[in-house]
């Protein structure tokens, strides 16, 4: 600004100096020159004082938006500490009970229901409401969940007398608090990890209308405390499946240590006098590691290696041990296999050491996978299983079976398998054919 003035000084001076000083008479100024010359100084002098007031005005904006600037650091600072100071108290404050809605929303009921027609060599056919089977959902809060199912059937009293009974069994139920992403403390009858397919494939989930031989050979649940999870390898989607628990573990049905006497599910540390004690000193340990990978969407493979060993007989004198090795393949949406071997051994007062051994292989194709557009042909799905086992006590089981699934929904299934049986027990039937609707819900 000052350096304009003084262009502006340096020019008014030169014209008064070219006033001033004689001139020849050709080069006298005239009036309309300088009024010309004089109109251009006013022009430049206007100009300059709107330079001067525009300044002006810039200085007052930058000291607003300065003082905004300022104001805003404050608000981000008290804002930031008001945030931290809600979440200590909310962190510190006890949890308030949910509401009614609340519960209400976080309450579900799931589970399966089938209807069973069967007809065994040498027996008469005849339907079966083989099972309705309840599951009570409930999720507590963030890390508190609750499951209990059920299992309902009816039962023929002939021949020790008429009518039939409606029989109601506790399959399972269980409280499960999730510590952190990677950790879940389960307790209550819990489902055991021994193999996957009491977990995964017992009921509706299972491709067939009955369940392998070899699973017999195990407990399916027990009463204790279990930890579970799994651990990410990677990025892949690879897993690390893992679970430790201790239960009561086996019983003796009668008190006596004989191998006729073992009882794989009764020792719920309740019984019919009014005794709340295990039936033998200690606690049963059991254990699963599995590894789980992904190839590419609806290709993966897991296999899993469970074990459970402990006392069985009320004096506490021999062990019940088992192992499991399972496997379960996918290739593509429409194949699956599965399969598990398994070998228990526990010791007896009258035949020593009983070796128990089994196993099964099952594999399903959705013809859905054969594109052909056929919508009777895309609804159904081929089934077929081997399953062998030995009970330790002279008898050897063999079957083969085939069937079918046909998907009148995707919850609403119709089942159909004929059964080829060899057994070196006479009692066994040699086949027998079965029919049975499975609706998950």
């Amino acid at each position: 600004m000052i350096k304009s003035r003084s262009i502006f000084g340096l020019v008014a001076a030169g014209c008064a100096l070219g006033l001033a000083c004689p001139q020849p008479s050709r080069a006298v100024v005239s009036d309309e020159d300088f009024n010309a010359l004089k109109t251009l100084v006013q022009q430049m002098n206007g100009k300059l004082q709107s330079l001067e007031q525009t300044n002006l005005q810039d200085q007052r904006v930058i000291q607003q938006l300065q003082q905004k600037l300022t104001e805003t650091q404050r608000t981000a600072v008290e804002a930031q500490q008001n945030s931290i100071a809600t979440a200590q108290a909310q962190a510190a404050a006890p949890r308030v009970p949910l509401d009614e809605a609340t519960v209400n929303h976080n309450f579900q009921i799931l589970g399966d229901a089938e209807i069973q027609y069967n007809k065994t060599d040498h027996q008469n056919g005849a339907f079966l409401l083989a099972d309705f089977a309840p599951i009570f959902l409930y999720r507590g809060g963030e890390n508190i969940l609750f499951e209990a199912g059920f299992d309902f059937g009816l039962q023929n009293n002939s021949p020790n007398g008429g009518g039939y009974t409606t029989t109601v069994n506790l399959s399972f139920a269980q409280l499960d608090y999730v510590l952190n992403d990677y950790l879940t403390l389960c307790a209550g009858d819990l489902v055991l990890p021994l193999g996957t397919y009491s977990e995964r494939s017992a009921g509706w989930l299972n491709k067939f209308p009955d369940n392998p031989l070899a699973v017999d050979l195990v407990p399916g649940t027990g009463v204790g405390a279990e930890l579970r999870g799994a651990l990410p390898l990677g990025e892949t989607g690879k897993l690390l499946n893992y679970s430790i628990y201790g239960v009561n573990g086996p019983g003796s049905a009668n008190g006596t240590g004989n191998a006729g006497a073992l009882d794989l599910g009764g020792n719920v540390g309740i019984t019919s006098g009014g005794s709340t004690a295990n039936t033998h000193g200690n606690l049963v340990g059991g254990a699963r590691v599995a590894f789980f990978t992904p190839f590419k969407p609806h290709y993966d493979l897991e296999v899993g290696l469970s074990g459970q060993s402990g006392e069985w007989d009320d004096a506490g004198k021999h062990l019940w041990s088992a192992g499991v090795l399972d496997a379960a393949l996918h290739l593509g949406a429409n194949f699956e296999a599965k399969g598990e071997y398994i070998i228990s051994r526990y010791g007896s007062d009258d035949l020593g050491q009983i070796h128990q051994q089994g196993w099964f292989l099952q594999a399903g194709y959705k013809l859905a996978g054969l594109n052909l557009n056929l919508p009777a042909l895309n609804n159904l799905e081929l089934v077929a299983r081997y399953d062998s086992m030995r009970d330790g006590l002279g008898t050897h089981t063999r079957r083969y079976t085939a069937g079918y699934i046909y998907y009148l929904t995707s919850a609403l299934l119709f089942e159909g398998d004929y059964e080829i049986i060899r057994s070196s027990d006479p009692a066994q039937p040699t086949s027998q054919f079965i029919l049975q609707m499975s609706y998950g819900f």
